[in-house]
């Protein structure tokens, strides 16, 4: 129990002013990522690209993060690099400047790449950052650094609405300026970082959770990753493709279904900043079965009812199902608390991956059918959440003792 006491003490406490600061760069991270989804419409009418190519687009981006996240982590789990955290905001700010000024697909497909470069390197290191600074609250702690990314992800669709449509393609620069901003900030994280003696270079075995076995550790990681599939192909179909949904299904203008598709991300905000704390309290077993299988009734629904209906359940769907994802990284990093790093930067990729696969996939078929259709189809993903009722039960004591490291 020392780790808990330790992680408890004022010293730690005051360490939440670090959390917020992380959790605010992963705001401005996020944003400049949603601002380059909330651009699709734009792009497409620009470069008079199809529903494959928007979902090219996604996939070069999110397989981008995916494949670099869990090796980053991997990388700073035995030699942490404090100071990587500005520089992957600055790949970002450069994948935004290439797609202010892109000609052609191509170059956008370049500028996809430089930013899921960006994200792959923030990730793993900002969610060490948050969890050091848990108090020992870790479901919290990862909630409060996800909300930011969500609220950020949420801003793009109104950012894109306010000043990007009025002033074209060329005006996404501005928001370099947004980015720099979240460089000085990570340069300060990284400081706090190094001089508060996490910065040190790390050696041992793996370690997994006490109360179970290798089989059953990697069993439980196996589920989970099945309830990402779900999640992040489910979510796809709103990121990439409810503005379209909107638009074509019911009539709306592209700026209406912006701002639709910003009060579905703003309830995804809302339902991440839930889902940890939640966890906490009740278990995250629960939080991550209730939250992915109870989304189903809802999706099921959803593609037959009108335009009011819609918005009305997409904000249910986005509050429950984003509960999850806090849950899923904690219980995860429980169940092998001596790589932090390893795990978020797996997690995190997965869900940039999956997103992007699913979005590539969708695309495919959104061409083939119909956007209605995809909607009816990935209704059933949520079932899969089932799944849940067989991830291991961790008590109290081994989510508080799976210590920051």
């Amino acid at each position: 129990m020392s780790d808990i006491v330790a992680d408890r003490s004022p010293q730690n406490r005051a360490a939440y002013l670090v959390l917020g600061a992380a959790s605010f760069c992963h705001l401005l991270n996020d944003m400049l990522q949603s601002l380059f989804i909330a651009a699709y419409p734009m792009f497409k009418d620009t470069f008079d690209l199809n529903y494959a190519q928007i979902g090219l687009l996604t996939l070069v981006y999110n397989v981008t993060a995916s494949l670099l996240q869990p090796l980053v982590g991997l990388y700073t789990d035995h030699r942490p690099q404090p100071y990587s955290l500005p520089f992957g905001m600055m790949m970002s700010l450069l994948g935004l400047l290439v797609l202010a000024f892109a000609g052609s697909f191509s170059v956008l497909l370049l500028g996809a790449v430089l930013l899921g470069i960006g994200s792959s390197i923030f990730h793993p290191e900002s969610s060490r950052i948050a969890r050091l600074a848990s108090g020992g609250a870790h479901g919290l702690a990862q909630s409060t650094f996800q909300v930011g990314g969500n609220v950020g992800s949420a801003l793009g669709p109104l950012l894109l609405v306010m000043f990007i449509l009025p002033h074209g393609q060329a005006s996404l620069a501005w928001f370099a300026l947004a980015a720099l901003g979240g460089i000085i900030l990570l340069a300060g994280l990284g400081y706090w970082y190094k001089s508060n003696g996490h910065a040190r270079r790390r050696t041992g075995p793996v370690i997994a959770s006490a109360r179970l076995g290798r089989g059953k550790v990697l069993g439980a990681l196996a589920i989970l990753i099945c309830l990402l599939v779900s999640k992040w192909f489910y979510l796809a179909s709103f990121t990439s493709f409810y503005v379209f949904y909107l638009m074509q299904h019911f009539g709306t203008s592209e700026e209406q279904a912006q701002l639709y598709l910003f009060v579905f991300l703003a309830a995804v905000a809302a339902g991440t900043l839930i889902g940890g704390p939640l966890g906490d309290r009740v278990g995250r077993k629960a939080i991550i079965w209730g939250s992915i299988f109870g989304v189903l009734p809802f999706s099921l629904v959803l593609p037959y009812v009108g335009l009011v209906a819609t918005l009305v359940l997409s904000v249910a769907i986005g509050l429950i199902l984003a509960s999850a994802f806090s849950a899923i990284v904690v219980y995860a990093q429980d169940l092998m608390p001596g790589r932090v790093g390893m795990v978020s930067g797996l997690f995190f990729g997965l869900a940039f991956g999956l997103g992007g696969i699913g979005a590539a996939m969708l695309g495919v078929l959104a061409d083939r059918t119909s956007i209605a259709f995809v909607f009816e189809a990935c209704a059933y993903l949520p079932a899969i959440g089932i799944l849940a009722a067989f991830l291991p039960n961790l008590g109290h004591r081994e989510r508080s003792a799976a210590g920051a490291r």
